[in-house]
């Protein structure tokens, strides 16, 4: 039996990364931020392509990407942020499905992926399931700017810069609404995963 794999996304703020973290208690999680991040260690493939296609100004002196300036640039203009995603995601699924087989390897039958591109990279097509979690704009812009430690108006950009919710509700298995209730949260997503035979 191969492993199964759940991906697990939403837009910022909803509340799927902390639904992951309750859930990797029991079943073992990928974290693609963390991923990506791990790649942007230099010397590095992946911040090379960032460099050839972003310049020398979201760089710091020492060579180490400055992802304050990225973000700005990403977070307010789209077409910008599906440049970065273009550029970056392969690096990143390549390394998440390497991450995959090591744990088929060690005998595990099952694994989450918390990727906030989950669906627009494609990856969702190469998931047993998937989990969307979705808040309400407001709930998302209070997290975000606590979160982050942002001003509204960037939490607002980060917040349109991304899908809205009928894009991840026709890509998703299931659907999860974060009011705040965590508990309903997590166990809405423990009897999904049940009909799954994937038993917590």
């Amino acid at each position: 039996m191969s492993i199964r794999i759940i991906g697990v996304t939403g837009p910022t703020g909803a509340g799927k990364s902390f639904l992951c973290k309750a859930l990797s208690e029991r079943i073992p999680m990928i974290d693609a931020d963390e991923v990506y991040h791990s790649l942007l260690i230099p010397p590095s493939e992946c911040l090379d392509a960032l460099r050839k296609t972003f310049g020398n100004d979201v760089f710091l002196p020492n060579g180490a990407l400055d992802r304050t300036v990225l973000s700005e640039i990403v977070f307010s203009d789209k077409e910008k942020l599906t440049l970065l995603n273009g550029t970056v995601l392969h690096f990143v699924l390549n390394r998440i499905r390497e991450m995959i087989a090591d744990l088929e390897h060690s005998g595990n039958t099952c694994v989450l992926v918390d990727a906030p591109t989950l669906i627009e990279s494609g990856f969702h097509i190469e998931c047993d399931a998937v989990i969307s979690v979705l808040s309400s704009p407001e709930l998302r812009l209070s997290r975000i700017m606590t979160r982050d430690e942002i001003s509204e108006e960037k939490a607002s950009l980060r917040i349109a810069a991304q899908k809205d919710d009928d894009f991840y509700r026709a890509h998703s298995d299931l659907v999860l609404f974060n009011d705040g209730d965590t508990e309903s949260l997590i166990r809405h997503a423990t009897e999904f995963l049940a009909t799954l035979d994937i038993h917590l």
